[in-house]
């Protein structure tokens, strides 16, 4: 019975994998139908870099959150790796069920990415970190998962009446694989309204889902759910401010020997503080995010992107 719903569960990570695949190729075919509607204009080169991110992340004991964005799994990664290995020490008779602890993280995200014009990323690599608790103190710097997925505007305003909307879709894998290895699938939609000719202000909002599987009939994690409004400014010397607040609602958690994790619905804001260049390509970001879940989680993500070609 295990291992038909294993087997049941790979599939369906299996058809999200290829889900996620035929996506980014039919944006791909659409990039490639615009560019033949627009054969008079040349070709715009690609950029392509290291999109290099530093995450730290605080989760109180007993919560598992995801928040806003492709590095939003970070913390939710960090207090798994914790909770496997406080599952790898040894059972003592009598002794309580674990309750997952309070923890930090350190780590940093390496995706390879590549911009296709101005409508469509490719990205994929990996995370490195390393998480810290009070039971077993800091663990070993390890490649603790690999991800993948593109980003796409599906429709660009352009000056029209309608707002640019952008879908992102990512999959993350966690390493290596153990009683708690998981697979996510996080899907943002975002709609972005400009309010003159040049997008240097404007407003946004969108809604973001992240689905988990655990490698295990005797773990699950919930859906989450998030939706949230915000605005952004540009000012002339290309500093760029965003901001996001929404709400965001957690299916709920129970995790092998881990006392049930409750759901909830809670409020989440996001800051981002973005160095652009003339041509709106990003060279430096902070990324602040508190989500409360229910008790207040931190996540500080530090964006220095490293370019191989730059258009």
């Amino acid at each position: 019975m295990a291992h038909e719903e294993w087997r049941l569960r790979g599939g369906r990570t299996q058809r999200r994998i290829s889900a996620l695949v035929a996506g980014a190729a039919l944006v791909m075919s659409g990039s490639a139908l615009a560019k033949d509607d627009e054969a008079d204009e040349p070709a715009a080169l690609a950029n392509v870099y290291i999109d290099f991110r530093t995450n730290y992340a605080y989760l109180p004991g007993g919560a598992l959150s995801t928040g806003l964005g492709d590095t939003s799994l970070f913390g939710t990664l960090s207090q798994l790796a914790t909770l496997r290995k406080l599952l790898d020490r040894p059972t003592l008779p009598g002794r309580p069920q674990l309750s997952a602890p309070t923890n930090q993280g350190v780590g940093v995200d390496v995706p390879l990415t590549a911009d296709l014009g101005d409508a469509l990323s490719l990205y994929g690599g990996f995370t490195g970190s390393a998480s810290y608790n009070g039971l077993s103190g800091w663990s070993d710097v390890a490649v603790t998962s690999w991800f993948l997925g593109f980003e796409a505007d599906v429709y660009q305003q352009n000056g029209g009446a309608f707002p640019t909307l952008t879908l992102q879709s990512t999959l993350t894998r966690s390493v290596p694989d153990s009683p708690l290895a998981t697979t996510s699938f996080n899907t943002v939609v975002e709609a972005k309204y400009a309010l003159d000719p040049d997008e240097m202000r404007g407003w946004l909002a969108g809604i973001q889902y992240t689905h988990t599987e655990v490698d295990t009939v005797l773990a699950r994690i919930g859906d989450t759910t998030a939706g949230y409004v915000g605005g952004f400014y540009q000012w002339d010397n290309n500093w760029k401010v965003s901001a996001r607040v929404g709400l965001q609602s957690f299916g709920g958690a129970q995790l092998l020997a881990v006392t049930p994790i409750a759901a909830y619905t809670q409020p989440l804001v996001r800051l981002d503080l973005d160095r652009m260049n003339d041509d709106d390509n990003r060279l430096f970001g902070i990324t602040a995010q508190i989500a409360w879940a229910p008790k207040p989680v931190y996540q500080l993500t530090v964006r220095t992107p490293l370019y191989a070609i730059k258009n």
